[in-house]
């Protein structure tokens, strides 16, 4: 096809934004590393190159804009429409099918937002090139356009038949494969710029949005979701700013003596000293330790099992109400989460070999429903296997066993004979005091010295006194 020159007049089809949004996507589609897979398509005995199929156009788009089949169908169909793709198998029919049906990507040069507007020299010469390939054969609207256009330019027609002709031997040169390319680019073409009657001029109209009922449907569910939550945040019941300060209060009451700048580190501060009791004395573990510290596990079930001590004297009492499991079994959940990659299938087996399967030697007791999950998650074991059956005893032993703990004679011994370390006596700055020493400045003299020292040349010299 031979593109007329642009009248003197004429003016650049106006750009459309919708069209630049397309090109973009034909591009990234076209992409070598990251595009839709082309490669040379066998259609009969003749082989396209260059040619993909509905499927994997339907794929790229699902794969790169996270949308559904019925948008990459909508999507795909409007690339056709507007000429960016064409069928090789039914040139006719621009609808984007999700099978094996080929298609290949209009060259740059066809596209809408790069030509002048299709002229009627260029729709004759098409036409009369398709007659005389089609010996007459022609579509009942293509026929009346073709003798429209023969009334109407019946002085050059001699032109256009002449410029059809030589189209046609010079594509008798190529290719079969090239001439099946070249015939369904110009057909396209011709349909994008000529619609069919009934058809929409989707370079008037623009792209028509599709029903995207899936999304409308989600939409709507989240609405809905969202009233319901407004509704349940209203009538939620609202703690009075009273409430909040007072247990603001009773939290800062309780953790003050346990703050070193607020309460000062004892026996002595480490920081400004060259005293590290301190240290010694809040070492992870050590034999006796501090009121403050046991104190501290009073304050919640996480304070005690981060603490070495207080964990271990925990693993005590629950031997003797023979449930110390619970805590093996949690123990050997951290192990497994923070251990090597490498080691995380070995240590999975021994945890449930040792504290869930049927009859282990330190069975412990979770719900039916965690442990079919997991049981599920022991199929690809992974570090975060477990995590479902520790949280279930976590919170049996935070709500059963950890309130007996702090009831019970054990913690209440612990607390009276733990250590109160003494207060070291000590200056309000110690930083600053430095000691006095002795300098030969006479500034810096006692005032009895500098006296005696001011009389000792009189006393030897004599004065004009005693002179």
């Amino acid at each position: 096809m031979a593109a007329g020159p642009a009248s003197p007049g004429g003016r650049s089809r106006e750009q459309m934004p919708h069209l630049s949004k397309m090109e973009r996507v034909v591009l990234s589609m076209q992409d070598p590393d990251q595009g839709v897979n082309m490669r040379s398509q066998r259609l009969l005995v003749t082989v396209v190159p260059h040619a993909v199929t509905g499927n994997d156009i339907m794929e790229w788009l699902i794969h790169k804009y996270s949308i559904s089949e019925e948008e990459a169908l909508h999507l795909g169909t409007l690339l056709l429409r507007h000429g960016y793709l064409y069928p090789l198998q039914d040139p006719g029919s621009l609808v984007l099918r999700p099978d094996e049906t080929l298609y290949r990507f209009q060259t740059p040069y066809f596209w809408m937002s790069t030509l002048w507007p299709a002229a009627e020299l260029d729709y004759a010469v098409y036409l009369a090139k398709k007659n005389i390939r089609k010996r007459g054969a022609l579509g009942d609207l293509e026929k009346e356009h073709h003798g429209q256009l023969h009334r109407k330019m019946n002085h050059m027609w001699d032109l256009v038949v002449m410029q059809a002709r030589e189209q046609l031997r010079a594509a008798k040169q190529r290719r079969k494969g090239d001439r099946l390319v070249i015939a369904c680019q110009e057909q396209t073409y011709w349909l994008v710029n000529r619609p069919l009657p009934g058809v929409p001029n989707v370079l008037e109209q623009g792209p028509e949005r599709g029903s995207c009922t899936a999304r409308r449907v989600l939409m709507v569910r989240t609405l809905h979701a969202c009233i319901e939550c407004c509704r349940r945040a209203l009538g939620r019941t609202r703690v009075k700013s009273s409430v909040s300060l007072e247990a603001y209060l009773k939290f800062s009451n309780q953790h003050r003596p346990h703050d070193p700048i607020m309460s000062g580190c004892l026996p002595s501060n480490p920081w400004i000293t060259d005293d590290d009791t301190y240290w010694a004395m809040n070492a992870p573990r050590v034999a006796e330790p501090t009121q403050l510290r046991v104190q501290r596990w009073a304050f919640s079930f996480q304070e005690l099992l981060e603490d070495p001590v207080g964990r271990a004297h925990f693993m005590d009492f629950l031997r003797n109400e023979f449930s110390a499991e619970n805590l093996s079994f949690w123990e050997a959940c951290e192990q497994l989460r923070h251990g090597g990659q490498a080691q995380v299938p070995g240590l999975v087996d021994a945890v449930y070999q040792q504290f869930l399967a049927p009859g282990a030697a330190h069975w412990v007791n979770i719900d039916s429903q965690t442990m079919e999950r997991t049981l599920e998650g022991l199929q690809q074991p992974h570090r975060y296997v477990l995590d479902a059956a520790q949280l279930h005893i976590y919170m049996l032993m935070k709500k059963d066993s950890y309130p007996r703990f702090l009831k019970s004679d054990m913690y209440k011994t612990l607390l009276a004979e733990a250590v109160i370390p003494p207060e070291t006596k000590r200056r309000v700055f110690p930083f600053m005091w430095k000691p006095r020493r002795s300098s030969p400045s006479p500034a810096l003299l006692p005032a009895s010295a500098s006296g005696e020292r001011a009389a000792a040349p009189g006393g030897l010299g004599g004065g004009p006194g005693e002179a």
